[in-house]
């Protein structure tokens, strides 16, 4: 059967050699997304590695922020990924992302931690993260476009879903290649040196990579735009210099991608903090629930990109993020219920209350390590962040010397200002042994307890999680795609892609810790995502058009 210029064929359907250049596409950002998320699954190791000079609470708060970096630069990718492939093509645009962001990844693998070269250690491994930063921004926009661009009338949601499915594909192979290599050295090793495994084994992927990305032909509507000569020659001007196009990109940001985001990066990325730092679940038991959450939610990419081509990317994406919004705080709840019931029910017996003066208490973010926080709230609260001990806040007046309130037992804090270092070490322990013994006889577990934890259920929490991040995830590609002309589309949506991905996504388990460790509530981070999903409801609700029926060739 007679194949048009576009790949589509007399019946409406794509050609077989489109669907393996498809398939090459998506296969290729798999592997690039799994070099992406590495770095966020094994956060916590590498803080120890990299971050060792900062205090407990500050080292894993300092490695989320250098996980958040490589999305900190993603919309400066998108910009300049986004500009050569509106101006050279798809296809080479590819080439170069694919190799920055295995070369850097490798690098990751073979970096010597913080007792090797001190403080070059972390400055390297942000640097390496920004690269990679660099390269996703280009990535995404250009194998979201291409797909499009290939896909017939009345299927870009369905065809494009699959694009959206290597972001999960990606997490969910850096976590087979983790359990793998952790199962296979022991916990010790591992987070000794077992951990760089994972980062070499992408010189394997990035070869595949780079060779599968050799055998893609340019997309066909690129082509039939540049044998029009309707190229654009200012690709940056044309999408953000002018109002008309700008308004639109200010419009995908706020009323779609930032919303998409939150919700994404709290399924697949806060919940697995949330499980090992709040609720003190084992790794590798962290690893495998969201393996299987994701195992069991990933289909439903498709199905939402499909149902998306019937009834519209809209209602689709916006009923994802009020419905993510509403329940939030319940599913995180059950997480606690199901995963660590003994702390959820020494919270609910002896809650724990720091009574200090709320002019004393500072937030504790310490990025470089130097500050000691020593009045009497900020002894208390560092002491019960590092335990990870839920507990709310009571104001008293000025001048009170802090006191911590388990059940019925209240225990005082010290003011440390002006001791020695000496002194201020020995008063500390002297009041982390007490604070200890009543959070003990109190209930307040350690570790989570294994055999007290509900699995299934657990597994089923985090599996609306991940079919919460298909609804919005699965139909956004094909959504942006259509909301821009051809001879900028590459450049127009990976900005707004990127800015809320890389940074109102990226930055949900920082800012969500943060909020935490200031607060003290372990469910106070979630707020963020929330606020910013109903947002994009309103604003999308509003403001945001239907695309479904637009024709790509303009």
């Amino acid at each position: 059967m007679a194949t048009t210029a576009s790949g589509m064929r007399a019946d409406g359907t794509i050609a077989t050699s489109h669907k393996r250049v498809i398939f090459a596409s998506s296969l290729g950002t798999v592997f690039e997304w799994y070099d992406f998320y590495l770095y966020g699954s094994l956060a916590a190791t590498i803080g120890k590695q990299f971050f060792t000079g900062l205090n407990d609470t500050s080292q894993f708060i300092f490695a989320l922020l250098a996980f958040a970096a490589g999305f900190a630069v993603r919309p400066f990718g998108a910009i300049v990924f986004g500009r050569i492939g509106d101006l050279i093509g798809r296809k080479y645009t590819f080439l170069v992302t694919i190799i920055i962001m295995g070369t850097s990844t490798f690098l990751v693998g073979v970096l010597p931690g913080y007792n090797t070269i001190g403080v070059a250690a972390p400055v390297l491994l942000i640097l390496l993260r920004l690269l990679q930063g660099l390269a996703l921004g280009g990535e995404y926009g250009g194998a979201a476009t291409y797909v499009a661009e290939h896909a017939p009338n009345g299927k870009r949601g369905l065809y494009t879903s699959f694009i959206q499915i290597t972001a999960t594909f990606g997490l969910f192979l850096s976590l087979l290649v983790i359990l793998g290599t952790r199962l296979g050295l022991g916990g010790d090793t591992f987070d000794a040196w077992g951990w760089r495994i994972p980062f070499l084994v992408s010189a394997l992927l990035v070869a595949v990579s780079v060779y599968i990305r050799m055998q893609l032909h340019e997309s066909p509507v690129f082509q039939q735009m540049k044998a029009e000569g309707k190229q654009s020659k200012a690709p940056l001007t044309e999408a953000f210099g002018q109002w008309k196009n700008l308004k639109l990109v200010i419009l995908a940001l706020l009323g779609a991608t930032a919303g998409q985001a939150v919700v994404w990066y709290t399924g697949q990325f806060y919940s697995l903090y949330f499980l090992t730092q709040s609720l003190k679940i084992d790794a590798t038991t962290a690893n495998l629930l969201i393996a299987a959450a994701l195992f069991i939610g990933t289909p439903f990419f498709v199905f939402f990109g499909w149902l998306s081509d019937r009834v519209g990317r809209k209602p689709v994406v916006l009923a994802g993020c009020l419905i993510a919004a509403l329940t939030m705080f319940p599913i995180f709840k059950g997480l606690t219920h199901f995963g660590n019931p003994a702390i959820e029910a020494a919270a609910a017996n002896a809650p724990v209350v720091v009574t200090a003066d709320p002019n004393a208490c500072s937030f504790q973010f310490d990025p470089v390590g130097k500050h000691t926080f020593t009045s009497s709230c900020d002894v208390a609260k560092s002491v019960l962040a590092k335990k990870g001990i839920p507990y709310s806040n009571a104001a008293a007046p000025a001048g009170t010397v802090a006191t911590v309130k388990v059940g019925d037992e209240v225990i005082d804090s010290f003011e440390g200002t002006g001791l020695d270092k000496a002194t201020f070490t020995a008063q500390s322990k002297a009041f982390t042994g007490k604070l200890d013994d009543q959070l003990k006889t109190a209930g307040y577990p350690a570790k989570a307890d294994a055999a007290q934890a509900n699995y299934p259920m657990l597994v089923v929490l985090l599996a609306i999680l991940v079919i919460y991040v298909t609804m919005v995830y699965g139909p956004i590609a094909a959504w942006l795609v259509e909301m821009f002309p051809t001879r900028i589309r590459y450049t127009s949506m990976s900005l707004p892609y990127h800015i809320g991905n890389g940074w109102f996504g990226g930055f949900v388990p920082t800012i969500g810790f943060m909020l935490v460790a200031w607060k003290g509530d372990i469910y106070y981070g979630l707020w963020y995502p929330v606020v910013v999903a109903l947002m994009t409801f309103v604003i999308g609700l509003f403001f945001v058009r239907e695309t479904k029926d637009v024709a790509l060739h303009d």
